[in-house]
């Protein structure tokens, strides 16, 4: 049992407060009959609930892909420092986003978000062994020596070690990193153990993902088939 009003929020009818309005102008009906009570307990499994006629099916799962822009931090809240939840359109504020996996606050790109807890651990699990792929703009220019380093695996200089990872140069301070792990600013300091200061940082793809059109700053919801994709690593 539920009370209908979370059940309300949790199938996207809106916010707490925007719920209450609803319920208030008689626009919910619990079993075909008129319902204001938010506090009634309902049984999502037995009783169909409708807003202005049309079937709500509960909590609804939602899968997002933000393009960051620097200067805000990964996390869910932060009394000093803007959010990327501040970014995420406000339709979405009651659906329990959190971020999957961590950008941090200098680096830009493809950021996810989801409400489904089972999902948000099988991206991050160190053994899904997700692959994302990171544009840099560095100091100096990679080299062979450099592209085998990431290939046997980096011994950072405070000794931690990585991976093995792929280093494309593109050219003088540009380059492509691909990474199947998400240690602490990780590609900046495998760079930093190359002699090579990272100075711009954007993640472009995080397994079947990529950014395509997505404008810095704007969040879209995935389709069904791009979280099929996911579901599938």
């Amino acid at each position: 049992m539920v009370r209908l009003d979370k059940f309300l929020c949790d199938s996207g009818a809106g916010t707490r407060s925007q719920v209450k309005a609803i319920l208030k102008a008689g626009r919910v009906t619990v079993d075909g009959l008129p319902e204001k009570d938010g506090s009634r307990k309902i049984d999502p499994q037995t009783q169909t609930v409708t807003l202005d006629g049309v079937l709500l099916a509960g909590k609804r799962r939602l899968v997002v892909m933000l393009n960051k822009p620097a200067g805000f931090v990964t996390a869910t809240e932060d009394a000093e420092q803007k959010t990327v939840m501040e970014l995420l359109p406000k339709q979405w504020a009651h659906l329990d986003l959190k971020p999957v996996g961590r950008l941090d606050k200098e680096t830009e790109g493809l950021l996810l978000f989801t409400n489904d807890g089972d999902l948000l651990h099988r991206l991050i699990s160190p053994k899904q062994e997700v692959p994302k792929v990171y544009y840099a703009r560095h100091e100096g220019q990679a080299g062979e020596v450099d592209v085998a380093a990431f290939s046997e695996g980096l011994t950072l200089r405070d000794g931690t070690t990585c991976r093995p990872a792929v280093l494309e140069p593109l050219g003088p301070g540009e380059s492509l990193i691909t990474v199947c792990e998400g240690k602490y600013h990780q590609v900046r300091r495998m760079m930093a153990a190359r002699n090579m200061t990272v100075t711009y940082l954007q993640r472009r793809q995080e397994g079947p993902l990529s950014l395509g059109a997505l404008s810095i700053g704007q969040a879209r919801e995935l389709l069904p088939e791009e979280i099929a994709a996911l579901e599938e690593k």
